[in-house]
């Protein structure tokens, strides 16, 4: 796999049925390692590793629906009071980051009002802190560390 724009990471790799998968810490299991999954799971070791999210606040790929059409959110990192605090949007990195995907994560974040967004593909990474009742946002260099 391509390496991505974050520290190194520790991750466990199988081969089955020829192919290969990663273990997601968070949803405790192995999953077919595709490019995307790939970014996907450096980021969730960046939010436990390096930003200090507990595990137990963090939920991978659920479904949400836009526009009477079922979508599927990447990441959300919870708030303890249940309230979402980061909403991650992850690509390949062979996907250039444009503004289609500024527009994706922004209409599901129209239904799920974090106070951050993080969009990557692995090798660039984009954060903005979110001023839901003004409905604007501003990019910050990353997104804040855990804090309870």
């Amino acid at each position: 796999m391509q390496a991505l724009n974050f520290p190194k990471y520790s991750f466990r790799i199988k081969n089955s049925e020829n192919r290969l998968h990663i273990f997601d810490v968070i949803r405790k299991k192995f999953v077919v390692l595709q490019p995307e999954e790939w970014v996907r799971q450096h980021v969730i070791h960046y939010l436990i590793s390096t930003k200090k999210y507990p595990k137990s606040l963090i939920n991978i790929e659920k479904q949400l629906v836009v526009n009477n059409l079922k979508k599927r959110y990447d990441i959300v990192v919870f708030k303890p009071n249940g309230a979402i605090e980061i909403l991650v949007e992850c690509k390949s990195p062979d996907i250039k980051i444009d503004q289609t995907t500024f527009d994706q994560i922004a209409q599901y974040n129209y239904l799920l009002k974090s106070n951050y967004l993080m969009v990557t593909n692995g090798i660039d990474h984009y954060y903005c802190e979110m001023d839901l009742e003004n409905e604007k946002y501003r990019f910050l260099k990353e997104i804040p560390d855990f804090s309870r």
